[in-house]
C-alpha cells in the first residue's frame, strides 16, 4: 500500500509544476494589460490636462478680444484715448500671437504624444500576441501531460488490484495458520477453566495466569503460556517469511477500581501483556512478531455489574493477525 501512495505522489508531482507554469503565463498576460491600461490612463491625463489649458486659453484669448472691442468702442467714443488703446492693442496682439505660439506648441505635444501611444499599443499587441502562441503551446504540453497521468492511473489501479489479490491470498493463508494454531491449542488445553477460543482470540482468564492485582506469572500462568509457546513455535516455523504476521498479547481489566501497586487499570493490563510477552521472547518466538497491548477496561465481554462478569472481563488474548 506505502509502495502505491509513492507511485501516485510519483505520477502527480507533474500536475503542479503545469499549473504553475500556466499560473504564471497568465500572471505575465495580466500585467502587461495592466501596464497598457495604465499607459492609457495617464495618456488620458496628460491629454485632459493639455485640453484645459488650450480651453483656458481660448477663454483668455475671448476676454482679450472682449477687451478690444471695448477699446474699439471707447476710441470711436473717446478719441483723446486713442492712443493708449493703441498701445494696449499692440499689447493684445502680442499676447495673442504669444497665445496662439502656446497652442501650436501644445498642439505638436498632443501629437507627438498620440503617436507614442499609438508605438506602444503596436508594441503591446505583439507582446500579447506572442503571449497567445505561448500559452497555446502550453496548453498543448499540458494536455499531453494529462494524457499520460491517465495512463499512469491505468497501471496504478492495476498494480493496487494485483496488490489486493496478494494481500487477500497472504491473508488468506494467514488465516490458515491461525485456525492450525487455535485448532491446537484447543486439542491440548481443551475442557479447561478459563481457557477458551473466542472468534480469531484465544482467551484466557486472568485468574488462570495472575494473582489478583499482580502482573507477575503465577507459576501455573508460567506452565501455560510455555505450553502456548511451543505449540506456536511449531506452527510460526511453517509459516512463509512473505507473510507480514504478529502475536498480537492483548491485556484487559474490569472495570472495578483498582486496589494495588498499579495506579489504573491501564498500567495493570498494560503491564500484564509485557509479561506474557517477556516469556513468549524468553521460550523462543522472536520479538519481530509480537506485540503487547493495555486495554484497561474499555473492551468489556461483559457489561453487568456482577462477579461473574468482572471475571470474564479480566482476560490475556492472543490474536495471530498481520502486521
Amino acid at each position: 500500500m506505502a509502495r502505491r501512495r509513492r507511485q501516485t505522489h510519483a505520477g502527480l508531482d507533474a500536475w503542479p509544476g503545469y499549473v504553475d507554469a500556466l499560473s504564471t503565463l497568465l500572471m505575465v498576460v495580466i500585467f502587461v494589460l495592466l501596464v497598457f491600461v495604465l499607459g492609457q490612463a495617464f495618456l488620458s491625463v496628460v491629454l485632459a490636462k493639455r485640453q484645459q489649458a488650450m480651453e483656458q486659453l481660448t477663454q483668455q484669448v475671448s476676454k482679450l478680444n472682449d477687451m478690444l472691442a471695448l477699446e474699439h468702442d471707447r476710441t470711436r467714443t473717446l478719441q483723446l484715448s486713442v492712443a493708449s488703446l493703441r498701445s494696449a492693442h499692440d499689447k493684445d496682439v502680442a499676447m495673442a500671437s504669444s497665445l496662439t505660439a502656446q497652442v501650436s506648441q501644445l498642439t505638436a505635444e498632443r501629437d507627438n504624444l498620440a503617436q507614442a501611444s499609438q508605438q506602444q499599443v503596436a508594441a503591446l499587441g505583439a507582446q500579447l500576441e506572442e503571449l497567445r502562441h505561448q500559452l497555446g503551446a502550453a496548453m498543448t504540453m499540458l494536455d499531453i501531460s494529462q494524457q499520460q497521468v491517465h495512463d499512469r492511473d491505468h497501471k496504478i489501479d492495476d498494480l493496487g488490484l494485483k496488490l489486493n489479490v496478494a494481500l487477500a491470498d497472504k491473508v488468506e493463508q494467514l488465516q490458515r495458520y491461525r485456525s492450525e494454531f487455535f485448532g491446537r491449542l484447543r486439542d491440548i488445553l481443551k475442557d479447561q477453566e478459563g481457557v477458551q477460543v473466542v472468534g480469531d482470540r484465544f482467551v484466557f482468564q486472568s485468574e488462570v495466569l495472575f494473582p489478583p492485582g499482580s502482573a507477575e506469572l503465577s507459576p501455573k500462568g508460567v506452565a501455560e503460556i510455555r505450553t502456548l509457546a511451543r505449540t506456536f513455535r511449531q506452527v510460526s516455523g511453517q509459516i512463509p517469511s512473505a507473510i507480514p504476521w504478529i502475536m498480537r498479547v492483548d491485556g484487559h481489566a474490569d472495570r472495578q477500581p483498582i486496589h494495588s501497586a498499579f495506579a489504573s487499570n491501564w498500567e495493570l493490563s498494560s503491564a500484564r501483556a509485557i509479561t506474557v510477552v517477556k516469556l513468549l521472547i524468553a521460550e523462543g518466538i522472536s520479538p519481530q512478531h509480537l506485540a503487547a497491548t493495555g486495554f484497561a477496561d474499555f473492551q468489556p465481554l461483559d457489561n453487568h455489574d456482577t462477579q461473574a462478569a468482572y471475571a470474564r472481563n479480566r482476560r490475556i488474548e492472543f490474536r495471530l493477525t498481520d502486521r
